[in-house]
């Protein structure tokens, strides 16, 4: 089956790869098909996966991390070299949308607009549990 993988297109009689160079030429369509609607604005539709917990500004639920949306993705600027990206994405919940951007200074994503990160911190000495020190594993 492996071998009839390249061979699996269907060339119309008048396709002329000179011409129009790949089967997305001759169909006027993009690779990336409906993902690359607005690719003349700078904008790639993405599967975007909410990295932690947050609030949504617009109808005051929770979302929970891994929750998976379409995403606009949008480069806005650099951190020395390396890209700052923002997505915007529509809550599944209500019509507000949620904008988050990449941080590369922390390594971490940060809400700009419709939403609140939900904070969790575990604090160990707070929830009586033994607060290690560091040199317990060290294989003395």
């Amino acid at each position: 089956m492996g071998e009839r993988k390249g061979q699996n297109h269907y060339y119309p009689p008048d396709f002329n790869p000179v011409k129009h160079g790949s089967l997305n030429g001759y169909h006027k369509t993009h690779p990336l098909r409906e993902r690359a609607r607005k690719l003349s604005q700078g904008i790639l539709i993405i599967r975007f996966e909410m990295p932690y917990n947050i609030w949504c500004d617009g109808c005051k639920n929770h979302i929970g991390m891994g929750v998976r949306y379409n995403a606009e993705k949008k480069k806005v600027g650099n951190y020395y070299t390396t890209p700052i990206y923002r997505f915007k994405m529509k809550c599944h919940l209500c019509v507000n949308y949620i904008e988050m951007q990449t941080d590369p200074a922390t390594c971490d994503y940060v809400i700009v607009t419709g939403g609140s990160r939900k904070e969790e911190r575990w604090d160990m000495a707070e929830n009586e549990q033994i607060i290690t020190t560091g040199n317990e594993w060290a294989g003395n």
